[in-house]
């Protein structure tokens, strides 16, 4: 063995024990943030996160075997080179049935208290177990998934070290699950490091700043964008649900199914601008294939009959039903957009696959 061969064994030797050092640690997990994301998080007494647990969630997120299958697991429709989405109009699934809406980008779910699209799950460990267990998605009982896990070699051993005893439960196993998707966290995009006066935006992405957090005044002359009001704030979304005038009548209810309200009708959660720029094609159905067309949209083809009322008479022309945005401001709102992609989120290798073989240094 020459040298360089003995250095890269002594690496990846080194890097295993520090994987079992972890797997193995009932310490909490640090969960770290910026100040600007607010301390109101959302973690249930029962399932306090800590390393060997988020460890633990990391596994079964990429585990095939929680699936009818055994190829389907939550990295299928959430690949984290896609900031966790994965780039289909409608997702397939064990069936090979395509799923009803868009898959949401899994992204600082720590502050998140209402889950999917018509926000029909309160809580990360209730929304872990809705795809598990759809008939359409992953298509397998939690009781059946309870015995795969306990036949597979290394589950007993990891429930035990994330939960006290190698007892494998249903709720163990979205817990832990949930456990792992608190710790997504994004925040290291060039808009994070201005933020953080280590970042000098371009004169574009200045402008596209601006009219995101500024709401047109066409009396006024003020010119904006008015995307703030939906998606402000260091995360980039307020948990609201509001119908965006895609359409004047919505084939998806959206919340309306849900509460059976005609105001609700085609309204739909807002998601997170965070990594907006990795996770096309955009809205609840993936009509959108580019940040293009969803300038273009609000620009100038907002449907008015169900349309959330603070959209409505958002314009930077007076009289006008949509924002009227120039050429050039779409294109600087798109630049800002690019602003929120993360790289350091998108390749973090906590995130990844556990189980994929390491690469040699030398490839």
């Amino acid at each position: 063995m020459n040298g360089f061969a003995k250095v890269i064994t002594t690496l990846i030797g080194s890097l295993m024990l520090l994987v079992w050092m972890a797997a193995d640690d009932p310490m909490p997990y640090a969960l770290s943030y910026p100040s600007n994301f607010g301390n109101r998080i959302s973690i249930p007494k029962n399932n306090p996160t800590s390393k060997a647990g988020v460890y633990l969630g990391r596994h079964l997120f990429y585990e095939g075997l929680l699936s009818a299958n055994n190829k389907i697991s939550c990295s299928s429709c959430h690949e984290q080179k896609r900031a966790f989405t994965d780039g289909r109009t409608f997702s397939v699934g064990v069936d090979g049935s395509k799923t009803s809406r868009n898959s949401m980008a899994l992204v600082n779910l720590l502050w998140t208290r209402k889950f999917f699209w018509d926000g029909r799950t309160t809580g990360l460990e209730a929304q872990a177990a809705f795809p598990l267990s759809n008939p359409h998605e992953m298509g397998q009982p939690l009781a059946v998934s309870v015995a795969k896990l306990r036949r597979a070699p290394k589950y007993p051993a990891l429930f035990k070290n994330a939960f006290g005893d190698t007892a494998i439960t249903p709720e163990r196993i979205t817990q832990a699950i949930a456990q792992f998707e608190r710790t997504l966290i994004s925040a290291g995009s060039p808009y994070d490091k201005f933020l953080a006066k280590t970042y000098i935006p371009s004169t574009l992405e200045l402008q596209g700043m601006q009219l995101f957090n500024t709401m047109p005044q066409p009396g006024k002359k003020i010119r904006g964008a008015d995307c703030a009001h939906c998606h402000g704030g260091g995360k980039t979304y307020l948990e609201l649900f509001h119908n965006n005038g895609l359409d004047e009548i919505s084939a998806d209810q959206g919340i309306a199914a849900i509460t059976g309200l005609d105001s609700d009708h085609g309204r739909f959660k807002i998601p997170t601008l965070r990594n907006i720029a990795l996770t096309a094609p955009y809205m609840h159905d993936g009509r959108f294939s580019s940040l293009q067309q969803v300038l273009d949209h609000y620009s100038e083809h907002l449907k008015q009959k169900h349309l959330s009322p603070f959209l409505k008479g958002s314009s930077n022309k007076t009289g006008a039903t949509s924002l009227q945005l120039s050429a050039h401001e779409k294109k600087a709102v798109i630049a800002f957009l690019n602003m929120l992609t993360d790289t350091a989120f998108t390749s973090n290798p906590e995130f990844s696959n556990p189980n994929k073989p390491i690469t040699p240094l030398n490839k």
